[in-house]
């Protein structure tokens, strides 16, 4: 094999990981043209594997090692990649784009975060929080896609990323809750009376109180929409629409949410797939979901 080979085989592996693990973003990323549509899938099996160490089932010593030696690694590219088939293709793309590759160790700490079980008083400590792990992520996109601002353009991809992610607190309130994890601020559950407590039948919460919380975080959650998308008029038409597709898709299960809040006190809130691909193609034609 030739290196060129190497790596085409390694983008190649990095699509396969996104087209069978990203339930969500995939969406987004195949509205991209192939160049990006490659990149943005490196940088996803790159943050995939980054997440599946902190939410897999090693003892935390052990997946902490893990996390350091793979931001190690990451400091190692573009020009050493040992050989690994998605840092192959990550460090390539770092070379021919502006990709913060910086922005995974803030991923990296908000996975460790997680590994060591820690809990936030406010929503400025959930802010920085959801900002590692998702916000990384809008600013790691925003290289591949490209602006003439970057200066201006960043704070909107991390706000966006923000906005992702406390929708993903809420949409998972009962799985991080039974793994031993809570997100919400302890102000917002003092404010409101719950304690997000279970047994077999779920929340003990009194419903009325869990309703207000929901509804709560689901308009901050809101606010932040409004303000990540005032990035898409500094994006290319193709980059607009999957930033605009994945927001979308998300901003519609936050909405879901916010009309039957008690929906994710008992399990799991999702769209199905036709309504996501509804939601991707009006991205393309340049229309909200």
């Amino acid at each position: 094999m030739t290196a060129t080979t190497d790596v085409a085989a390694a983008y190649r592996r990095c699509e396969d990981i996104t087209r069978s693990q990203a339930a969500n973003f995939a969406y987004g990323i195949r509205l991209l043209p192939p160049a990006k549509r490659r990149v943005l899938s490196a940088i996803y099996a790159t943050a995939r594997r980054i997440d599946d160490i902190g939410d897999g089932h090693l003892p935390p010593a052990e997946k902490l090692e893990l996390l350091g030696e793979t931001r190690a690694a990451l400091r190692r590219l573009p020009g050493n990649s040992g050989g690994d088939p998605v840092l192959t293709a990550l460090g390539h793309a770092a070379t021919r784009m502006p990709i913060p590759l910086e922005a995974f160790d803030e991923l990296i700490d908000g996975c460790a975060a997680d590994v060591t079980g820690r809990r936030y008083a406010t929503f400025e400590e959930l802010h920085w929080y959801c900002r590692c792990v998702a916000g990384s992520i809008g600013r790691l996109s925003l290289g591949v896609f490209g602006t003439a601002d970057p200066g201006r353009a960043a704070p909107l991809a991390d706000a966006l990323g923000v906005a992702l992610q406390l929708t993903n607190i809420l949409r998972d309130l009962v799985e991080d809750r039974v793994d031993g994890r809570i997100y919400l601020p302890a102000e917002d559950l003092e404010r409101f009376g719950c304690t997000l407590n279970l047994n077999d039948g779920g929340f003990t919460d009194p419903p009325a109180r869990l309703i207000e919380l929901v509804r709560y975080e689901a308009d901050r959650a809101a606010h932040w929409y409004d303000v990540g998308l005032r990035l898409l008029p500094m994006l290319d038409r193709r980059s607009a629409a999957c930033t605009a597709a994945m927001a979308g898709i998300y901003r519609r299960l936050l909405a879901r949410i916010a009309a039957d809040p008690l929906a994710v006190t008992h399990s799991r809130v999702s769209l199905p797939g036709h309504e996501k691909a509804w939601v991707a193609a009006r991205a393309l034609v340049g229309r909200s979901a």
